[in-house]
C-alpha cells in the first residue's frame, strides 16, 4: 500500500510519496520490498495516487531488487482493502498485505508458519500504549482474533494489541471486501469476515516496529540505532 499522500509529513511529503521518504539513507518502501524478497516473496504489485511516478522512477520493473514488479494506479483514494479490487484476480494463493509507510522487522516466514487451515487472515500485532490513532484486536488464548475495532475511544479499547499493517491474507477475504468504492480491512472487511464467523488469527510480535505518522517520528525514527537491523 503505496497511495497515501503523508499530508502530517509535509513538507517532506510535497515532492514525494510517503514511502518515498528516506530511512537510513533508502525510501522506507524501498526497505518494505527488500524485506519481501528476503522472505521469498518476488512478485509484488504497488499501488500508486499521489506522486505515483517517483516510485515508477525509483523501483521500474523491479528487476534491480530481484523482483517482479507491477503497479495499480488509484485515480481516487480507495482505502487499503479498495485499492485490492483492481488487482483481485491476481491473488489465487495467500498473499501478503504490507502497509508501505511502516518500517518493520516482522518476521514474515513466523506469519507463514502459523498460519492455520482456514484462516482468512493472519494479523501481525504489536504491543503499544496509545491505540487510539491505531487498528486494535481482541484475542483469545490461542491468538484468534474475536473482535477488531479501528480507532476506538479512550476507555473502549479491548487491549493493546495493534495492527501493525503486516497481514497475510487468503484469497477468501475478497468475499468481505465491497466489489466497488472506498473500504478498509481494519474498519470494514476484518470485523464483516469476523461477523461471518470466519477464522482471523494474531501473530504478537517481538520484532520492531516503527510508525512515521509526524516529523517527530520521522526524526526519532532515523535517529534510532535499531534501524540498522533494516539494513
Amino acid at each position: 500500500m503505496a497511495a497515501g499522500e503523508g499530508t502530517r509529513l509535509r513538507p517532506l511529503t510535497d515532492n514525494v510519496p510517503k514511502p518515498m521518504i528516506p530511512i537510513r539513507g533508502r525510501p522506507i518502501l524501498e526497505h518494505n520490498v527488500r524485506m519481501l524478497v528476503r522472505y521469498g516473496v518476488d512478485e509484488i504489485v504497488i499501488n500508486l495516487h499521489h506522486r505515483g511516478e517517483t516510485i515508477r522512477a525509483h523501483f521500474g520493473d523491479g528487476a534491480a531488487f530481484g523482483a517482479r514488479i507491477a503497479y495499480s494506479e488509484e485515480a481516487e483514494l480507495l482505502g487499503t482493502a479498495g485499492a485490492l479490487n483492481a488487482v483481485r484476480s491476481d491473488f489465487r494463493d495467500p498473499f501478503f498485505l504490507i502497509y508501505g509507510d511502516n518500517l518493520t522487522t516482522c518476521r514474515l516466514d513466523y506469519l507463514r508458519e502459523r498460519r492455520r487451515p482456514g484462516a482468512v487472515a493472519t494479523v501481525a500485532l504489536f504491543e503499544r500504549e496509545d491505540v487510539a490513532q491505531s487498528g486494535v484486536a481482541a484475542l483469545d488464548a490461542g491468538d484468534r482474533i474475536t473482535a477488531f475495532v479501528e480507532k476506538p475511544a479512550p476507555g473502549t479499547e479491548p487491549s493493546h494489541w495493534v495492527s501493525a499493517g503486516v497481514m497475510l491474507l487468503a484469497p477468501e477475504i475478497f468475499d468481505f471486501i465491497p466489489a466497488a468504492g472506498p473500504s478498509d480491512i481494519g474498519r470494514d472487511v476484518l470485523p464483516a469476515a469476523l461477523a461471518a464467523g470466519r477464522y482471523v488469527e494474531g501473530y504478537r510480535m517481538n520484532e520492531r516496529l516503527w510508525w512515521i505518522d509526524s516529523r517527530a517520528d520521522y526524526d526519532r525514527t532515523n535517529a534510532d540505532p535499531e534501524t540498522a537491523l533494516l539494513c
